[in-house]
């Protein structure tokens, strides 16, 4: 009864001092937190990066033209068994449901891939980092043989 005890505490203890370690996807790409700006057409667009935990990023994109917001979105990087996933909401869109693009099996830990295919537009979502104050964000799809493709090369505001 007391080498049941015995083993039972000592067991207890062993697995009760494990912790989950994340694999460190998500650290990899901590370069995109901040602010980053682009003028367009449109107006700026702003997209501002934070880490939410070990295993979250959360973002925010809008466009604004003069004091008006024109267009926003919010994202979610969650990384999940080893895979990150880039889970957008847009107000007005989806049927306000979230969408969510898997990334690619990229060993560069300056440039971030996500697709779904399924989705209209886009279907595949990266960022590029050129170097610590700036980057490339890219969308595109393709349709019936045609790509569309928007690149936004963006500065990190100091």
């Amino acid at each position: 009864m007391k080498t049941t005890l015995i083993f039972t505490i000592i067991s207890a203890i062993i697995f009760g001092s494990w912790k989950h370690e994340p694999s460190n996807e998500l650290k990899k790409f901590e370069w995109l937190i901040g602010t980053w700006v682009t003028k367009t057409p449109k107006g700026n667009l702003y997209e501002t990066w934070s880490k939410k935990n070990d295993t979250e990023f959360y973002g925010k994109s809008y466009y604004l033209n003069k004091k008006d917001t024109i267009f926003s979105e919010s994202v979610r990087l969650v990384e999940k068994e080893e895979k990150l996933y880039y889970i957008v909401s847009v107000s007005g869109q989806n049927n306000e449901l979230p969408v969510s693009f898997a990334s690619n099996i990229n060993p560069d830990p300056s440039h971030l891939i996500f697709e779904n295919l399924q989705h209209d537009f886009p279907q595949i979502i990266s960022y590029k980092k050129i170097d610590s104050d700036a980057l490339i964000a890219e969308i595109s799809a393709t349709k019936n043989g045609k790509t569309k493709k928007m690149t936004f090369s963006m500065q990190r505001m100091k």
